[in-house]
């Protein structure tokens, strides 16, 4: 997606150049659709990703070591500072009286080509990051599902996990771009609702039928790398790093729109998970599983429900995140027209179908899904939703600003800085720890 401003019909094709080469950055139109879509719509798509299958790992990635007092608090200061950060970027859309509807545009128009080029780095490990903890989750869930019906064990998670990238890349083949969800983004909340009302549901009945369960946080070394970790977990739970490219979907007053969109989201879209986190914690304890339907109890159709809802909802969100990469490969390459068009379809085939086979290899070697939520709040999330969105907004708005708001801005990138490090030795250390317990293709 570029600079543009579909009801003019024209493009800004630069953006400022690098303040040591001068060069300017040379923006392509997209060929993906822009300017389309309600608040509302865009709404369901931030509230999709918060809702994803992931809020079945949050009990056990967040809550469990962090306790119940410091794990509610953080929750809730996540969901304030997130809508925050969100927000500061929202308000820059149009910064310069020109839409930025890629990150990294905006970034490189604010800060220059290094800064381009850095962003879009960012944002593909995030979300390349993203992607492989769903297709994780995705495999998580057909294993779960099928050790409801069989003890044999058979089929192993890798196994899962192939199938689920295998899926996945059905669904990319098929929805062009992002604005293309429409309908899907209801059946993707659909699924949401099953799996979190029937997980809620059975861990209320659990939580009521069992002793008192210890809540007591894991009293081990490596407490301080476990709880910077699940701070990292905090803010990967409401971000997505990729907010221009879906208030790009949105049709004018745009900023407008997209704050509209952000209430949705930081509102009515956080109860549903607010709620299974709160009460799978208070049900398990700190024996909560990283993925909660495996702690539950009750009927086996019912829990294989909710475990092929969860896989079916993840392989709609999934699209979500990879659409950033789908539409700059598209715009890349030319791919314009009919979905159906035998060379788009040919080039969706190969090229996301190949992007997602990447995927897949790495959720099957490395099959640590809370780790690597750890790892990408650390590597990206911080750096995108927080420590860029700051510094952006005081670039961009720096002679209006007051010097209290100057302050507070740069307490802001100063704290997140230090956070994004801290997590990111602490990701790096749970993995290590958990490659020494399980081998690579691990059946977890």
């Amino acid at each position: 997606m570029s600079s543009y401003d579909p009801d003019h019909n024209s493009s800004l094709p630069t953006v400022n150049g690098d303040s040591k080469s001068n060069q300017p950055i040379v923006i392509p139109e997209t060929a993906h659709q822009i300017s389309t879509d309600s608040w509302l719509q865009a709404g369901f798509v931030l509230t999709t990703g918060i809702n994803s299958a992931y809020v079945l790992g949050y009990s056990g990635a967040i809550m469990l070591p962090l306790g119940w007092i410091p794990g509610v608090l953080g929750l809730l200061a996540a969901t304030g500072i997130s809508l925050y950060a969100n927000s500061l970027v929202a308000n820059l859309h149009e910064h310069g009286g020109r839409r930025h509807i890629r990150y990294r545009d905006l970034a490189g128009y604010i800060y220059g080509h290094s800064a381009y080029s850095l962003t879009w780095a960012l944002q593909y490990i995030n979300l390349f990051m993203i992607n492989t903890g769903f297709i994780i989750l995705a495999g998580s869930s057909i294993k779960a599902a099928y050790t409801l019906f069989s003890d044999a064990g058979t089929l192993k998670l890798p196994y899962c996990i192939i199938i689920s990238g295998f899926v996945c890349g059905l669904f990319a083949i098929g929805i062009p771009h992002l604005s293309a969800l429409r309908i899907w983004l209801g059946v993707s909340t659909s699924f949401g609702l099953i799996y979190i009302l029937i997980a809620i549901a059975l861990s209320l009945k659990d939580g009521i039928n069992s002793p008192p369960r210890d809540y007591s946080t894991p009293d081990e070394r490596g407490k301080v790398f476990t709880t910077v970790g699940a701070a990292a977990n905090l803010v990967f739970a409401f971000n997505t790093g990729m907010l221009p490219e879906i208030q790009a979907t949105v049709r004018k007053p745009v900023v407008e729109n997209m704050m509209k969109a952000l209430y949705f989201q930081f509102t009515v879209g956080v109860v549903p998970m607010y709620s299974i986190v709160f009460i799978g914690y208070w049900a398990y304890g700190n024996k909560t599983d990283p993925y909660l339907l495996n702690n539950v109890h009750g009927p086996v159709w019912l829990k294989a429900l909710a475990n092929i809802c969860a896989f079916l909802q993840t392989v709609i969100a999934l699209h979500i995140f990879a659409s950033p990469m789908y539409e700059y490969l598209d715009t890349r390459f030319g791919i314009t027209g009919s979905a159906l068009n035998p060379k788009n379809l040919g080039f969706r085939v190969v090229i996301r179908g190949g992007y997602l086979a990447i995927n897949t290899f790495v959720s099957a070697v490395l099959p640590f899904l809370g780790d690597f939520m750890s790892l990408t709040g650390a590597i990206s999330t911080f750096p995108l939703a927080f420590i860029l969105a700051n510094h952006m907004y005081y670039r961009a708005r720096k002679n209006k600003l007051s010097i209290s708001m100057k302050i507070w801005l740069w307490i802001n990138i100063i704290f997140f800085s230090c956070m994004a490090l801290a997590a990111f030795f602490a990701a790096l250390r749970l993995i290590a720890v958990d490659s020494k317990h399980y081998h690579l293709f691990a059946d977890l």
